[in-house]
């Protein structure tokens, strides 16, 4: 199956002296390893058998699929053109908050947030009481690196419905609070969403806490717990999560055995 990959990288003088056939050489190892590590075995396959455009295809595809401001943070709403010229006609008619919202969401997914911002603003307008807006504000806000101005937003409506988006607005507050150098209120957060949920998102980031305040058994031990479910969960739901079971991979390799 490697035979391809191994005859291009034992012949050296090709290797030495062709510097496009050595970039795309080690672009494909990159490729390869990461599909590997992700358990993306048929495109592991062609990639190790292919040369060159199996690996820009699984670059394009899967591994540049979610923007890297976003990468791991999901939201509902469609990445389609279609889906946005729909909004936007819907807009442009109707004027309503919840397609200003559902805009916002679209725009989130595909990492263009500055875009997203304007839209949550404009559902907030129409409907200054919507949850979902102001949540989805707020975790715009943080991935904008203004988590002093996230951090109200996310308070808010963590207080009036703490379950609000299946816990994901209560994982959004616990990365502001992080950001703004609150790590012992963040813990508390992420260890009350850890007990109600099986997130790797939460689980990753209150065991790096934990590493943190050098506590390596609690960080250990949540570890652990990400990639025991790894393997036993739906196929979509891994492809979300992928981002997260490797930086749990990473870590636990760090501690000491």
């Amino acid at each position: 199956m490697f035979a391809s990959l191994i005859t291009r990288l034992t012949d050296w003088d090709n290797l030495l002296t062709n510097p496009l056939v050595l970039v795309m050489t080690v672009f494909q190892i990159w490729m390869l390893v990461h599909a590997i590590r992700n358990r993306e075995w048929i495109w592991a396959l062609f990639i190790a058998i292919g040369w060159g455009l199996s690996a820009l295809l699984y670059y394009f595809m899967v591994y540049r699929a979610t923007p890297s401001s976003t990468r791991g943070f999901e939201l509902p709403g469609a990445q389609s053109r279609k889906r946005i010229k729909e909004l936007q006609a819907q807009i442009h008619h109707l004027d309503k908050a919840h397609h200003h919202l559902a805009l916002g969401d679209v725009y989130f997914s595909q990492g263009k947030l500055d875009k997203a911002e304007a839209s949550y603003r404009a559902s907030i307008e129409r409907d200054s009481k919507d949850l979902d807006a102001r949540a989805h504000l707020g975790q715009c806000l943080l991935r904008l690196k203004r988590p002093a101005e996230a951090r109200p937003l996310l308070e808010a409506v963590v207080t009036e419905n703490p379950k609000h988006d299946y816990g994901h607005t209560m994982m959004a507050l616990a990365e502001t609070l992080t950001a703004l150098g609150e790590t012992d209120n963040a813990v508390l957060y992420w260890e009350h969403i850890t007990q109600n949920h099986s997130y790797p998102r939460a689980k990753v980031q209150l065991a790096e806490l934990y590493l943190a305040k050098n506590q390596p058994e609690k960080a250990r031990a949540e570890l652990h717990d990400v990639l025991a479910d790894d393997p036993h969960t739906p196929a979509f739901q891994r492809k979300r999560d992928r981002v997260w079971v490797s930086r749990a991979k990473t870590l636990l390799g760090k501690l000491p055995a």
